[in-house]
């Protein structure tokens, strides 16, 4: 089984709680939350050891909520590797009305980080990258960081491993697709992303595989996964094209669940099963996942349970 190391640049604390109704202007009494270590590459890691792998998290942490989200993984009993930044770790809140079953979601911006704190995280990453295994950079880019951050992790992991897989978004997608240095070994995008970069819509399957062929005949990485909501999602590589379709489950949270995605996907590639094995297990990963309450996670047992509800085929 090859090694995984996952990068959080901008990680919270994800409170998720209730109340009967959003209504503006009075107060609102909550029920009491759920609190959760958050962030891409810390649910990516925590998902990947709910599946029974292991995945250290290398999390830039600043300040109390910092240490507290130390102090949830540990309770978690997943692998970190802290990185002190300036500032305060943020923190995320989720409110679901109850009475509708609408979900809020609200995400504090993270502190800019300085030019230190960005030298201190490349220099880590590349210390802590698994030879010959995967890098995972999933979240957003903390401010400050900057655009190339990730063709800047890419860089910093090279001497050791070129398997880094990427599933950021906003400015730092668009420069990655704009500007590859180098392909990566998987992008991510959701519907809405892949929209987006390719600046015009993707009514159909196939023209999701054509703008994914369309990237990696630019380099911007040697596989595309891209989500087509509750049509499942599909994984184009350099030698094949696969729909995984998702499974009718209720959607009780979808917070998590890309994450919980590209978890399962990877640990599935560490341990040597083919793409479309990863594809389906991600997209089991991820359904159970929208199944489970406010910022919790995908269990096992249903992950497992919901493989064979996960078809695959080649388009």
């Amino acid at each position: 089984m090859s090694a995984i190391l996952t990068i959080t640049l901008n990680p919270a604390v994800d409170l998720a709680t209730s109340v009967e109704r959003v209504i503006a202007g009075p107060k609102l009494y909550c029920r009491a939350p759920r609190i959760d270590p958050g962030g891409g590459g810390v649910n990516v890691a925590r998902a990947i050891c709910r599946l029974g792998g292991s995945a250290t998290a290398l999390v830039a942490v600043g300040g109390a909520s910092g240490d507290r989200l130390l102090r949830l993984l540990s309770a978690e009993a997943v692998p970190v590797h802290p990185v002190p930044v300036q500032g305060e770790t943020r923190e995320s809140l989720a409110v679901t009305d109850e009475h509708t079953g609408e979900q809020f979601r609200f995400s504090l911006p993270g502190q800019i980080l300085r030019s230190e704190d960005a030298d201190h995280l490349l220099n880590s990453i590349a210390a802590k990258a698994p030879p010959d295994g995967y890098v995972v950079l999933s979240g957003g880019v903390a401010p400050g960081l900057g655009d190339t951050f990730p063709n800047r992790v890419l860089k910093a992991i090279a001497p050791k491993t070129d398997r880094l897989i990427v599933d950021t978004s906003k400015s730092a997608l668009a420069r990655l697709i704009a500007e590859p240095s180098a392909p990566v070994e998987i992008l991510r995008l959701d519907h809405r992303e892949a929209e987006q970069s390719a600046g015009h819509a993707l009514p159909t399957v196939a023209h999701c595989i054509r703008f994914a062929e369309e990237l990696m005949e630019r380099g911007v990485a040697r596989s595309i996964v891209t989500g087509r909501g509750g049509e499942g999602s599909i994984l184009v590589t350099a030698g094949a094209r696969y729909l995984c379709r998702t499974p009718q489950v209720p959607v009780v949270s979808k917070i998590g669940a890309g994450d919980a995605f590209v978890g399962a996907l990877t640990l599935s590639l560490s341990r040597g099963e083919d793409p479309d094995v990863a594809l389906q297990w991600g997209v089991a990963a991820a359904s159970a996942t929208m199944g489970t309450e406010g910022t919790e996670l995908c269990d096992r047992t249903v992950v497992e349970a919901l493989l064979p509800l996960c078809p695959v085929e080649q388009v």
